[in-house]
């Protein structure tokens, strides 16, 4: 896996079949691993991941009353994985590229993306995956694991163009049972991509526990079957989380190859909107879970270094609370009643029987109107 480059943890002592992962941070904001933690996360980098955090937390909140008044679709709360989110994305540089799931907002929001964008796209919108130029995300991938070829080949294109780009692909636990992410992973061993395969292990795909989705101890042992490297990472640990995927990026930067990183998480929340999480799991099972909040390890330790107090931390939520409604407003007057919408995009040139069915539905429409008007 290389050896250990200035600042940057070393890969090689995080063998997954060892049981060993990489924390930094314990839930109570007490640094365990300061030895891997990188030079450049300073504790002035920490109070700004931890913003994004508390904004991501705010966005999130947002989405879930606009779906309760009935503004927006289903949608998937990243409640309890704002470091696995936030930790990771933060390690690409300019040129990167991200290819998430659909429970990275936060990541998504820092690589670019308007916020709006990802309202409008739950809102049903596919204007929501129209992002601005120059940000390298591919849009919100709701089938699971299909994102995951999209990755690799973006991947791989970089490599044979002679790009230094890195390609961050997100999935989820669930998405490990399935095809899509076999195939994947085998194409970016044998082409030695640079990608690193980021898993958002949560616990849960759906209603199915990890214990039933697969036999293996870990998730990031799965890498080694495919010829590269894996390793697990406490995903509630922002520090832990960034220290490992930034090794990660460098080493497929470098051209060490694709790397396989399972951040070992929570989902606080339900799987989304329209998912009742207690038919699958007591309330005492997510009670315990909660001292682990990724949220509260890091304020916890930044108030130990005077660099956040309860005044801050108040005024800085309903600063995000305010931005998240606004935002939604926005997304909201963007919104496109115009039924040509839904035919006029799909071919450079439109189809005679496309073309018949688009005068058809407006006749529709027409006599739809003259019955109303009585």
């Amino acid at each position: 896996m290389g050896h250990r480059r200035e600042g940057i943890m070393n890969l090689e002592d995080f063998n997954p079949l060892s049981g060993k992962r990489v924390e930094i941070l314990d839930e109570e904001g007490n640094l365990i691993g300061e030895e891997l933690r990188p030079a450049v996360l300073t504790d002035e980098m920490v109070l700004e991941l931890y913003d994004k955090m508390v904004m991501l937390r705010a966005a999130d909140q947002q989405a879930l009353t606009l779906q309760r008044a009935g503004r927006m679709g289903t949608y998937p709360p990243t409640l309890g994985q704002e470091a696995a989110n936030i930790g990771s994305a933060a390690a690409l540089e300019t040129g990167d590229w991200l290819t998430p799931s659909f429970r990275e907002t936060g990541a998504m929001i820092l690589r670019g993306v308007p916020l709006k964008l990802i309202y409008l796209y739950w809102m049903g919108s596919e204007w929501g995956s129209h992002f601005p130029e120059g940000v390298n995300v591919l849009p919100i991938c709701a089938p699971v694991s299909t994102q995951t070829l999209h990755g690799v080949g973006l991947a791989w294109a970089a490599k044979l163009k002679g790009e230094r780009a890195v390609n961050l692909i997100y999935f989820g636990d669930g998405a490990t049972s399935k095809g899509d992410f076999h195939e994947a992973m085998n194409f970016a061993g044998v082409f030695f991509t640079p990608n690193v395969f980021f898993c958002q292990n949560n616990q849960y795909s759906i209603s199915v526990p990890r214990s039933q989705q697969t036999a293996t101890p870990t998730l990031a042992q799965k890498a080694i079957g495919y010829g590269f490297p894996g390793l697990m990472v406490d995903g509630n640990d922002l520090l832990a989380v960034y220290a490992a995927t930034q090794a990660a990026v460098s080493r497929a930067r470098e051209g060490g190859g694709p790397i396989l990183i399972e951040a070992q998480t929570y989902r606080l929340g339900p799987h989304t909107t329209a998912d009742d999480p207690n038919r699958y799991r007591t309330p005492d099972e997510v009670k315990e879970r909660e001292p682990f909040d990724p949220l509260r390890r890091v304020r916890i330790y930044l108030e130990r270094k005077g660099l956040i107090t309860d005044d801050i931390e108040r005024e800085r939520r309903e600063g995000y609370e305010q931005m998240a409604r606004g935002e939604a407003r926005e997304a909201e007057a963007m919104i496109s009643l115009n039924p040509d919408d839904l035919f006029d995009f799909h071919y450079s040139q439109m189809p005679p029987y496309l073309t018949w069915q688009k005068e058809y539905y407006h006749r529709i429409l027409a006599a739809q109107r003259e019955f109303d008007r009585g």
